[in-house]
């Protein structure tokens, strides 16, 4: 059962501007990376459930941050239908983030009041989105539609939150590109969480990459 409201997600996503996306098999690496985040200021953490077991490693986390972690709000991401969506909420997941719209995860979600941000890529997609209480949504993969499809979704409905995620790097030039076209969050992976932090296991250059991604986050957003 989710430890936080969907407001309150929805809220946290807002206030912190970053969400970091990160998939590991391995729970005791997986942890490491989860606290490197958290000690660099990120409070939203999207575990990206795309290997087999993945269920198990993400139950194992969420039990680990809510004794260890005050305040850290973990989600799931790449979750493609329903009983997924249903899955991951009975291990605690306090938002699900999917690579398309599907009304069946927005009905699982609902029922229990837990945030859903549905991957879109046209008007359309996002306007249905918003009509089945979507609070923030996915624009995704953000690389192909960029800056300037934000840019033009907001001059017609300047009240819809946009998260993109896949494009997204942390410097400040990518950063102050895609909030000065009015995204309300951002999601970042490999771009943030690298294959060769991983690798090196240098969880104290992470936390430092983290810290230094929320600060230009803060500094674009003035």
């Amino acid at each position: 059962m989710a430890q936080f409201s969907r407001l309150e997600v929805a809220q946290a996503m807002k206030d912190t501007g970053m969400i970091p996306l990160f998939f590991h098999n391995d729970i005791e690496l997986s942890k490491k990376v989860l606290k490197a985040c958290y000690d660099g200021g990120a409070r939203l953490m999207e575990f990206t459930a795309r290997g087999d077991f993945a269920h198990e490693v993400f139950g194992e986390l969420t039990k680990y941050a809510i004794a260890e972690l005050p305040g850290m709000i973990m989600g799931v991401g790449s979750v493609t239908d329903g009983a997924a969506a249903s899955l991951y909420m009975a291990l605690g997941a306090n938002f699900i983030v999917t690579p398309v719209l599907r009304e069946d995860i927005a009905i699982a979600c609902n029922r229990k009041k837990v945030l859903w941000s549905p991957g879109c890529g046209t008007l359309t997609e996002i306007t249905r989105a918003e009509e089945l209480g979507c609070e923030i949504v996915k624009l995704f993969p953000g690389d192909i539609y960029g800056p300037q499809f934000v840019k033009g979704i907001k001059g017609p409905q300047p009240w819809t939150s946009v998260m993109p995620t896949g494009g997204v790097s942390p410097t400040e030039e990518n950063l102050k590109g895609w909030f000065d076209a009015g995204v309300t969050c951002v999601g970042m992976g490999s771009q943030l969480i690298s294959k060769k932090i991983i690798a090196d296991k240098d969880y104290a250059k992470l936390e430092q990459d983290v810290k230094n991604a929320l600060a230009i986050v803060k500094a674009v957003r003035k």
